[in-house]
Parts: C-alpha cells; structure tokens; sequence
C-alpha cells in the first residue's frame, strides 16, 4: 500500500509527517520510552504500511536535525562535571567505544563478509552509547545530580565522541579540506564561546532572535565545510556544542530555546526519516545477521566496561548498571547508519540490520539495567517517593 498524496499538494505531505511527529510525542510520553525510539517505530510502520517516503525539503529538515542534535549532545555535559570524572569517564568511555567497535568492524568483515567499508560503518554503528535514553533515564531515577550518574554522562560523553570522531575521520579525504576543516573547528571552539555570549545579551529582548540565527550560521558554515571535506557535517556540530556548553548551563532560557525548537520540530523529521528506510522483509531475512550484530555489540561492552567499572571500586551490582547504560544505543547509531546507506557504503538490508540493532539496544540493556542493577544507594527513599 502507498500514501496517495497529489505531489503538488506539499501541505498534505507536510501534514502526514507533522502528525506522525505529534503522535510520537503523545505514545512517548503515555509508555515512558524516549521520543526518539518512538519516532524511529512509526517512521517503520508508515514506511512498510502506507509507502512514507522523504523529499528535498525533509531530507534537509532531517539532516538540520541531525546536526543541531549533535550540537546539544556535545553541550550536555557540564564541563566541571567532565573534569571532575574525568579519568574514569575517559577510561570507561574509551573501553566503551573501541570495544564494540573493533568487535563489530571484525565480525561484519570476517563473518558476514561486508566490505570494507560497509564494515567501517558497523564498527561505528555498533560502538555508541546513547545520551538521550541515558540522560533520560538519570534524570527520571534522579540520579542526574549525583556523582555516580554524572559519571555514567561523562562516559557516555567521551563513547559518543569517538563516535564522532571516527565517522567524521573514515571516511574523509584528506585533502585541503580537511585542513580547513580542522582549522575551522579549532577557530570555533576558541572564539565563538567567547562573543556569542556578548551577542545573546545585547539582543535579548529582540523577538527576531539574532543569537539564535547567528548559532544556526556558524553550526552550517562548519557543516559545509566537513561536506566539502568528505566528512559528515555531525563531527564539528559536536565540538561547537563541548565548546559552548559552559555558556548554555549558564544561561538555560537559550538552551531551552535550541533544545525546544530542536526537538520539537527538527528532529522528529530525522528519526522519522530513518524509521521509513527501514523494511519488515529485510529485517525477516536478516534475523540472523540482527542477533549476532546484537550478541557482538552487547558482549564487547559487558566484557571491556564492567571489568573497567570494577577496577574503578564500583560494586558488582552498580558496575553491571554502568555497563548495561554504556551498551545502550540510538541517536549517533542511526546518523551513522543512514550515513552509510545515502553514501552508498551499505545497502538496505545491512541499513535494516544495524537500525534494528540500535533499536534493540535502546530498549533490551535499559529495561534489564532499572530491573536487575538500579543503584538505589545513590539516591535517597524520599526522591523516589518512597515513605
């Protein structure tokens, strides 16, 4: 069955995905799972029950998305909190992201037989850790403002890094762009913490938003950059949003702006977008493929990140809680896996295979984890409502 929309009627084509968006944010908010994950799972159904496909104007809605979510991923960690944990964070953070990399990477080249490239974005895919289902979840069971959650962010933070890193780094030429990449990136992260604050003051009160606007510019000047330089447009929208952090935690009416206009309209296009990409008869016959990606990722997480967690004094118990938190996987699992496939280095059904993984580790690690391993000491009975 295909949506029959006329393809001159652009309001009802913009209808039918506005109201897939708004009914993620109602089924999200009513079953408790991250509004992301819900997008994705529509998108799936309208794709393989009425036909949904993108155009011009969501592809770059979708790809704005995908870059302004970046930019706050990078701005989610305090940078006191990030110098504080630093040196378990960078350790469980590391372990997190090269363990279930190299594990993915060798698996989908040596066992699946993929290429090589298309195993370079497995590796990347498998090796996430999700902030948005873990800052979710930490604030939820109100250990957003403790020690030990704000460990688990930092980790998350230094995983999805590498992350980045290794997407933008792969598969860029290495070219007189990418030195002005670079040189580009460096210039951002040291100047404009320092006068966007200045231009967000002075222009406050005006109802056009000129800081807003200038934040966009500067965030798609990096992005057309990285793209002449091969590389993808996440990888400086993620250093600008480390950069910057101290100013949004000091001023959070701008970062409630950004967040609110990020995922209350950019992103749900993004997820949606990925969700239709996906296809039921791929995801059957690639059931196999689907478990052991699945089986990989997992036990390369467990087995280089609880022994990590222990070293680090942590209980048996609130080390599998980290471990199963650092093995969760969304947002930077899906912007790699539909890198890969509108660049031609995976085809639908290993698309189908990797989104369907990430899916899996948004929802199976996170269940087990606040069934089985939540840390209760860390948070006191009356926060929980406990009498």
């Amino acid at each position: 069955m295909t949506l029959a929309i006329p393809a001159d009627n652009l309001w009802a084509f913009a209808a039918v995905w506005l109201a897939l968006a708004t009914a993620a944010a109602f089924i999200a908010r009513r079953v408790g799972l991250a509004a992301a994950l819900v997008e994705i799972l529509l998108g799936v159904l309208a794709g393989n029950l009425i036909g949904l496909r993108s155009n011009a104007w969501v592809d770059f809605i979708a790809g704005f998305g995908s870059i302004m979510l970046t930019f706050l991923a990078g701005a989610e960690i305090e940078p006191t909190v990030l110098r504080r944990q630093l040196r378990p964070a960078a350790v469980i953070g590391a372990i997190s992201f090269f363990a279930p990399f190299l594990g993915a990477m060798a698996y989908a080249y040596f066992v699946a037989h993929w290429t090589v490239d298309a195993s370079k974005i497995a590796g990347v895919a498998m090796s996430t850790t999700s902030v948005a289902v873990v800052y979710a979840v930490m604030v939820e069971t109100r250990l957003a403002g403790k020690d030990f959650g704000q460990l688990i962010l930092a980790a998350c933070f230094i995983t999805d890094l590498g992350t980045v890193v290794a997407l933008g780094m792969l598969f860029a030429t290495y070219n007189g762009w990418l030195a002005a990449l670079v040189v580009a990136i460096v210039l951002a992260i040291v100047f404009v913490p320092k006068f966007l604050p200045s231009v967000f003051e002075k222009t406050s009160r005006w109802v056009s938003e000129p800081g807003l606007r200038l934040t966009f510019l500067i965030i798609l000047v990096l992005s057309a950059i990285a793209t002449a330089a091969k590389s993808e447009g996440v990888l400086p929208a993620y250093f600008l949003g480390l950069a910057c952090a101290g100013f949004l935690f000091a001023n959070p009416d701008v970062s409630r702006r950004l967040r609110s206009m990020t995922m209350g309209f950019l992103t749900p296009f993004y997820f949606l977008k990925a969700g239709t990409l996906v296809s039921f008869s791929a995801a059957v016959a690639g059931i196999g493929a689907i478990a052991a990606f699945f089986v990989v990722k997992v036990v390369a997480k467990c087995a280089g990140v609880f022994p990590a967690a222990r070293a680090f004094q942590h209980t048996p118990k609130n080390a599998g809680y980290i471990t199963l938190m650092m093995a969760t996987g969304l947002t930077f699992g899906t912007i790699s896996s539909l890198y890969g496939l509108t660049h031609h280095y995976i085809d639908q059904a290993q698309y189908t295979t990797l989104v369907t993984v990430v899916i899996l580790t948004a929802v199976v690690p996170t269940i087990v984890a606040q069934a089985f391993f939540h840390p209760q000491e860390f948070v006191d009975p009356e926060e929980l409502g406990v009498p």
